[in-house]
């Protein structure tokens, strides 16, 4: 089982944090500070660089934290949160990915939100540690406090109107 979740969180850690770098630079295929700050305008958010520089750190700092498995229902809560802004921006077009559906995002709050049910397993840092296993009531808050605060994210930085300004401040 220690095998499996080494697995799961090092694919879902990785992919999480490696999307963060994307957002706020030029490696793995992003397209630089600028190009995250665009992302989020035109998806209707408010907030300019500032923004888009926590949306990547979010998913750097919780995608490394879940891959390393240290703080896991703290890791959790972060790829939850930025994961399910992801999901409400992604929401209109419907659950498959090929139609830029919220499938993926749903795939990693539900797998962020396993890794904090299961705990990190064995060959964590949590576990090196002596910090888990962490009781169960952690992935309920984890949970919770992930939802919660995409959707408050949401509702205090994204637009009414769906297009954003051109000219949007930094």
């Amino acid at each position: 089982m220690d095998t499996g979740i080494l697995i799961l969180r090092l694919l879902v850690g990785l992919l999480v944090a490696g999307h963060g770098v994307q957002k706020v630079s030029s490696h793995l295929g992003g397209k630089g500070l600028e190009g995250g700050t665009e992302e989020f305008r035109a998806d209707g958010f408010r907030g300019g660089v500032l923004t888009a520089l926590a949306a990547g750190g979010g998913q750097i700092g919780s995608g490394l934290l879940l891959a390393a498995g240290l703080l896991t229902p703290l890791a959790a809560t972060g790829a939850i949160g930025v994961m399910t802004v992801a999901l409400t921006v992604k929401w209109r077009h419907g659950l498959w990915v090929q139609n830029d559906g919220y499938e993926y995002p749903l795939v990693l709050i539900g797998t962020a939100a396993a890794l904090a049910a299961t705990g990190p397993g064995a060959w964590s840092l949590d576990a090196a540690l002596g910090l888990a296993p962490y009781p169960l009531w952690w992935a309920a808050l984890a949970l919770a406090a992930g939802l919660g605060s995409g959707l408050l994210t949401r509702l205090v930085l994204h637009r009414p109107s769906a297009a954003a300004p051109a000219t949007a401040e930094h």
